[in-house]
């Protein structure tokens, strides 16, 4: 039975959009290994930013970068 894990941050992913990964997820693995539609599991964990790091900085400090440099474009 396969188990499908997807990590996100928390930030605004809609009840819509989980279902579309959710769907999505379970169709990919139908497809590319033949494994059992009604059998697989598919687990999204939404994660705060702050708990989130990429080269050493938090998502959050990355993000507020982003947006000062977009606004001061």
């Amino acid at each position: 039975m396969p188990f499908i894990q997807i990590d996100v941050t928390r930030d605004g992913v809609t009840k819509a959009q989980k279902q579309e990964l959710i769907l999505g997820a379970t169709q990919l693995l139908k497809d590319v290994l033949n494994k059992d539609f009604s059998l697989t599991h598919v687990i999204i964990r939404e994660i705060d930013s702050d708990n989130w790091g990429l080269a050493g900085e938090q998502v959050t400090e990355i993000r507020k970068q982003i947006n000062k440099q977009s606004n001061n474009a």
